[in-house]
């Protein structure tokens, strides 16, 4: 029961939002009393950190997966970083939105733990892009803390528009975005 509450606060908090969302509406959609939910959670804010910590926590598994492979080059890292987002957001579309979304509605230690986790997937993405200016693969002189948000930019954003039922596929996408990442879009002569 714990993990259909937290499923279908999912639904309901990208539907209406976390604050427009109430724990009677969560129990109503469930057909089960408030006293069910408060077996759980003792909280709606202790739900949303649940589905806080379930998305970034297996982000950062996935990313540790990619950073750990030795086959790999730095490129190939960010690409796969890249392509794991993006099909994470395909995948698992509600919950990268209210991931994205909710946050703000997380307080004190919760938003601080959140904030913590989501700050280390950005500083192994730094440190790919600075191994890999290192090693010759990217180029001298890139701001490498910039660097980095703006691959996060680029890809977590998408949450926002990305359908891939009605566009193209998640590793297409990936791969325009490692393409305008690595290469830009300014044309060689």
């Amino acid at each position: 029961m714990k993990e259909k509450i937290v499923q279908q606060s999912i639904l309901l908090f990208e539907k209406y939002g976390f604050s427009q969302t109430s724990i009677q509406d969560i129990v109503d959609a469930l057909s089960v009393t408030k006293g069910t939910f408060y077996y759980y959670f003792n909280s709606k804010e202790e739900l949303l950190m649940k589905i806080h910590l379930q998305y970034i926590e297996q982000l950062l598994k996935k990313q540790e997966k990619i950073m750990e492979n030795p086959s790999l080059t730095h490129k190939e890292k960010i690409s796969g970083i890249v392509e794991l987002l993006i099909t994470d957001i395909g995948e698992k579309g509600p919950s990268a939105r209210v991931f994205f979304r909710e946050i703000r509605h997380l307080k004190g230690e919760n938003s601080s733990e959140i904030k913590e986790m989501r700050k280390q997937f950005r500083l192994k993405i730094e440190e790919i892009v600075r191994l890999g200016v290192e090693a010759g693969e990217f180029r001298d002189g890139l701001q490498i803390e910039m660097t980095a948000f703006g691959i996060l930019g680029v890809t977590n954003w998408s949450y926002q528009w990305y359908d891939p039922s009605k566009q193209i596929s998640d590793k297409q996408l990936a791969d325009i975005f490692v393409d305008m990442i690595l290469h830009g879009i300014e044309k060689k002569v």
